[in-house]
């Protein structure tokens, strides 16, 4: 059986996922992607993955590095989400970072960050899975998450408690 592939992303296009900016250094400068596929994958060994795009111009440079920082957007970045998946050729101009002890841009005001060692990368169809072993994380800022939802972004809203 063969799926209709906009069928299968509206679809899927029905399940919020949270947006995080994955950077890395690479030959002395800051590299970055958005992804909304991030995940833990193991608390014993700390693993989380995400699953970069075979045609990303970012991941070679971050898959290159071998280590890179998940960092958890908040509502309040949609706006760096945006220069961060466009293919500006300086994406960091203009954007606040400092490095964690491996050496990867963690963005200022990020709700958490986890700095990995690039432990493993897998074929995943047109997509690769790559897995990283936590070497340090943190929470950063209490605010909301920025999410993504049916095409296009948004915020987390609670329901109200009994």
């Amino acid at each position: 059986m063969t799926l209709d592939s906009a069928k299968f992303r509206n679809v899927l296009g029905h399940y919020p996922t949270g947006v995080c900016a994955i950077t890395s250094m690479h030959e002395g400068a800051p590299a970055a992607m958005i992804v909304g596929s991030f995940t833990s994958i193991s608390l014993d060994p700390p693993l989380v993955g995400f699953f970069p795009d075979r045609r990303s111009s970012s991941w070679p440079k971050i898959q290159s590095a071998g280590r890179f920082c998940v960092n958890v957007l908040g509502d309040h970045h949609l706006e760096l989400c945006g220069l961060l998946a466009s293919k500006a050729k300086d994406k960091f101009d203009g954007v606040s970072y400092s490095l964690s002890e491996h050496g990867s841009p963690i963005l200022d005001e990020v709700l958490a960050w986890i700095d990995c060692d690039l432990v493993a990368v897998s074929d995943a169809g047109d997509h690769f899975l790559a897995m990283g072993a936590v070497k340090q994380l943190e929470v950063e800022h209490t605010g909301d998450p920025l999410l993504f939802f049916r095409s296009g972004y948004g915020k987390f809203v609670g329901l109200a408690a009994d």
